[in-house]
Order: C-alpha cells, then sequence, then structure tokens
C-alpha cells in the first residue's frame, strides 16, 4: 500500500511574545480530515513528530464554537483518540522521502513554536519539493518553510507561489497583537509569492508539486487536491 507521510508538530506550546506560554499543538480539523481523506483513498498514513514525540491536538480545536455544536466537537475527539498513527509517531530525524509517495503538514500555532526551527523537517521540505511529490501544508504549516532559510536568508521556497494562514486571520482570532511575529510576514520577507483570500474560508494554491490551503476550512480540499495529483 502506497504510504503518505504527516508530519505533525510535536509543540505543546506557542510562546508569545511576552513570553508566556499559548497552549496549542496541532489543529484538529486540519489532521483529521486530510487522514480520512487519504485513508479513504487506500493510502496508508505515517505519522512523524520531532524526536518522536506523542503530538497533542490544540483544545481549542475541539470547540463545540468552531465544530457546529457538542456532537461534531465529542465526534471529532473519539476520531482522534481512533487514529492509532498518532499514538506511536516516528522520529523526523529518521524519516525518508523515498518511503512515501507524498508529504503532508497541518497546522495549529504548535508549527510556530519547533517546525518553523526543525533541521529535521527542513531536510525533509527540500527532499520533497526537488522529488516532485505531492507536498502539502496547511494553515500555520508553512511556519515549516522558515527553516529552510540558509545563513544568506535563501530557500528553494523562495518564488513559489503559496498560501497560509493570513495575518487578517490572525488579528481576528485574537492572537496577532501578541504574537512574536506573524506567519504571511515572515514567509513574504522569505520570497514566497503569498496569495490571501477572505478570511476563513477554503483557498488553496497549487505550484508545481507545491500545495498549500489557507485555514481549517482549506485542509480537507488540500488533501483531496493532493489525492487528484497523486491518482490522476
Amino acid at each position: 500500500m502506497s504510504k503518505v507521510l504527516f508530519v505533525v508538530t510535536g509543540a505543546r506550546y506557542w510562546t508569545l511574545a511576552d513570553g508566556s506560554k499559548h497552549p496549542s499543538g496541532y489543529w484538529a480539523e486540519e489532521l483529521v480530515a486530510p487522514y480520512l481523506a487519504f485513508t479513504a483513498a487506500g493510502f496508508q498514513v505515517d505519522v512523524a513528530t520531532p524526536g518522536g514525540v506523542v503530538p497533542v491536538v490544540d483544545h481549542a480545536s475541539l470547540s463545540p464554537d468552531l465544530n457546529g455544536g457538542e456532537a461534531n466537537a465529542v465526534a471529532l475527539a473519539k476520531r482522534i483518540e481512533s487514529i492509532a498513527e498518532l499514538k506511536d509517531p516516528v522520529s523526523l530525524g529518521g524519516v525518508e522521502v523515498s518511503d512515501y509517495v507524498a508529504v503532508f503538514y497541518p497546522g495549529g500555532h504548535g508549527p510556530m513554536e519547533d517546525l518553523s526551527v526543525d533541521s529535521d523537517s527542513a531536510r525533509l521540505l527540500v527532499e520533497a519539493l526537488g522529488s516532485g511529490k505531492p507536498l502539502g501544508l496547511v494553515c500555520h504549516a508553512p511556519a515549516a518553510l522558515l527553516a529552510t532559510e540558509d545563513a544568506s536568508g535563501g530557500s528553494p521556497f523562495a518564488r513559489y507561489r503559496l498560501t497560509g494562514f493570513t495575518n487578517a486571520e490572525e488579528v481576528q482570532g485574537g492572537l496577532a497583537a501578541r504574537a512574536k511575529w506573524l506567519l504571511q510576514d515572515k514567509l513574504v520577507a522569505m520570497g514566497v509569492l503569498f496569495e490571501e483570500s477572505a478570511p476563513w474560508g477554503e483557498h488553496l494554491v497549487v505550484d508545481r508539486n507545491l500545495h498549500t490551503g489557507q485555514n481549517p476550512a482549506s485542509a480537507g480540499p488540500l488533501a483531496v487536491e493532493m489525492i487528484k495529483a497523486l491518482t490522476g
């Protein structure tokens, strides 16, 4: 069975500008919706994290208000509990792109904390981009691209069209004023061609084998787009 690698943050918090630690992790919908899409299409999913730590869900992403009510929130939490791969992840340092047909990064504020500076993730991203295999990142996950910058500030992702969680969404989410930095600003400074749409709506950008989604609503559709690239 063909395998897809999910690279998931191992962070449990996001350090804000005042040094406080905001509880974080991966965003539930951004992991679950793509997981269901890939597995329903017949792919096996492996989960990798920095150091092989067991990832945690951002509990804010399980709020009934964000999931259409209490019943949906409970169902989402139960779905996460049923994903065995989350309980026994492999370490990013031992992962080889050649073992997978695609690589996918769920978001949440966690990647801003760890994957944005993780050298193992950076190696994987550069190899995945060069391989031509579908590489997907959604919401805050493009923060991982920042780790691909070299000493002079150059990155193989510069001049690629992509999207991610926007400044406007961070402001509306209430954390922009407390953040050390904003994802959109950092990506633009790195030299990518950042494309944004209206806050919170589905928005995908595909440039060669790089597939990106703007926000939680984009996660499932992004996986579907990657599956099309794999099966079409």
